[in-house]
């Protein structure tokens, strides 16, 4: 079979003009046409209207898409209770461990530790994934990630715990910082890209 075989099917006959797609089928290679009136669309899931990457802050008029910022007043009141929630049970079995004073007491400070340890491990896997501790949950805020508005994460949000160093170590003005900053964030927040807002 020759290339200018009538019988060949890739390829053309001597002195015949060249042949492009059927009509209505764009062939490999042509460039494709969008239907009258329908935009080019990019790659990927459409973008739905109001609603920014990641699928994050809902866009509301004032807030540049964002939730109202929780005040200074509400974070500290969160972080009372989540204190109180993790430290109670910790001060009452250590208590008694220390009144007993024997082999039982020791049982009971231990019981105390535990508690301790494993409370704030709930707290902070709580606090990552649904952006609430118990404190935060009860005075009505939210931690979450500025970028998209998502809870941090497990492990963003011990980094950030472990930020909270930075609040401290000037005579703790990190923790006061919400107080005059414009997105009301400690360093920690600055630090892990994190906001606290009003839980709607």
């Amino acid at each position: 079979m020759s290339f200018g075989d009538p019988n060949n099917p890739y390829g053309q006959q001597p002195g015949q003009p060249p042949q492009g797609p059927p009509q209505g089928q764009p062939g490999y290679g042509y460039p494709q046409q969008a239907p009258q009136g329908v935009p080019p669309q990019g790659y990927g899931y459409p973008q739905q209207p109001g609603q920014p990457y990641g699928g994050g802050y809902p866009q509301q008029p004032g807030h540049g898409g964002m939730p109202e910022l929780a005040h200074w007043g509400l974070r500290a009141g969160g972080l009372i209770i989540d204190g109180l929630v993790v430290g109670v049970p910790y001060l009452v079995l250590g208590g008694i461990g220390g009144a007993m004073g024997d082999s039982a007491g020791a049982v009971f400070a231990l019981l105390g530790f535990v508690a301790l340890i494993g409370l704030a491990i709930w707290q902070l896997y709580q606090e990552g994934t649904t952006g609430q501790t118990i404190g935060k949950k009860a005075v009505g805020i939210r931690l979450l990630r500025e970028a998209d508005g998502r809870p941090l994460g497990f492990g963003m949000a011990f980094v950030r715990r472990l930020a909270h160093f930075l609040d401290s170590i000037a005579c703790y003005i990190g923790w006061l910082w919400p107080l005059w900053d414009e997105k009301k964030q400690t360093f920690a927040d600055k630090v892990c890209s994190s906001v606290v807002v009003k839980a709607n």
